[in-house]
């Protein structure tokens, strides 16, 4: 896959191909062990001998803790490169029945086809975000280019127009934003919105001028919504009493808003980090999906919500899946 390389904190999707199978190596160990301690009890005829073989470990969902890098991924290559209970017997529900305990691989293959689902519509809406971020920073360019030549009525239509672009940027990530959405935990997104929004509301543009960033212009940011608005009366009084502060005061802003878009997309800076990290992963459960699947059953299909749905599509049509 060709993409640019989130942070690595953020909550449940920082997992990168070495993370991911740190934690699936934890879920085929506590399996196998499972089915080797329930052996080891029939053979030795003691209720407590799986204990002793390790049979009666606590399994983990695959955001869970992670163990050490190099051992859990020398570990998975063994269990899944040795297994002897292979992926040739299949029933017709789609479970290995050779294991131990089918229904408890099963539903982690499941967990799988869902994480994989919904890494790619992450993916998705996050390159949107910084398709957003880049278009955000053009316009911050456009404030600093302005001077004490620009009409009155060309500075009240680019601040118009700035506003009207930064709702419909809030408007279209708004649902991923809130609890549940798709970059609600992802720091990268996160991060983007709220150094986009103190950058408009910094109080330090236009000190110089004896003006206090963009409030004193009437431009300003609902706390409850989110939304911008422009008071024009406000802007034309600003203009009347003051019109190199208000265009110094326009340019500070412009610089350090598009300073702020383009940190957010350089190279390893938050979202290119996080599309790297979800790319990663992304390949590796297409790389490994089949001998999972062989090993531990085929896992319901998932069952994206409509917002999932809508990202996942959108990603399959740029990667012509």
């Amino acid at each position: 896959m060709s993409i640019n390389a989130i942070g690595t904190s953020s909550p449940g999707l920082t997992a990168n191909r070495s993370e991911f199978t740190n934690t699936l190596a934890l879920r085929v160990a506590d399996i196998k062990s499972q089915t080797f301690g329930s052996l080891m009890s029939l053979a030795f005829g003691g209720s407590d001998a799986s204990n002793k073989a390790g049979g009666s470990g606590s399994s983990s969902g695959i955001d869970a803790l992670f163990a050490d890098r190099n051992s859990a991924n020398d570990l998975l290559s063994a269990l899944t490169g040795s297994s002897s209970v292979g992926g040739n017997g299949l029933s017709i529900s789609g479970r290995n029945t050779a294991l131990y305990d089918p229904e408890s691989a099963y539903k982690m293959m499941t967990e799988i086809n869902n994480k994989d689902v919904t890494y790619k519509a992450q993916f998705s809406e996050l390159s949107q975000m910084q398709s957003w971020l880049t278009d955000m920073q053009k316009s911050g360019d456009g404030f600093a280019k302005l001077d004490a030549s620009t009409d009155d009525a060309a500075i009240k239509q680019q601040l118009q127009a700035f506003a009207d672009q930064y709702n419909d940027w809030t408007r279209r990530f708004d649902a991923d934003m809130q609890r549940g959405g798709l970059l609600a935990d992802t720091q990268a997104a996160k991060v983007a919105r709220y150094e986009l929004e103190q950058s408009i509301k910094n109080i330090f543009h236009g000190a110089t001028d004896g003006l206090r960033g963009l409030q004193d212009l009437g431009f300003s940011i609902d706390p409850h919504t989110g939304l911008a608005s422009l008071d024009t009366a406000k802007l034309d009084s600003a203009l009347s009493n003051n019109k190199s502060g208000v265009v110094g005061t326009l340019q500070e802003f412009g610089l350090n808003f598009a300073k702020s878009a383009e940190l957010l997309n350089a190279a390893d800076n938050f979202i290119p980090r996080q599309l790297g990290n979800l790319d990663r992963v992304i390949d590796y459960i297409e790389d490994n999906k089949a001998s999972l699947q062989a090993e531990f059953g085929l896992g319901d299909a998932a069952k994206p919500t409509d917002q999932i749905a809508k990202a996942l599509a959108a990603y399959n049509q740029a990667h012509r899946i």
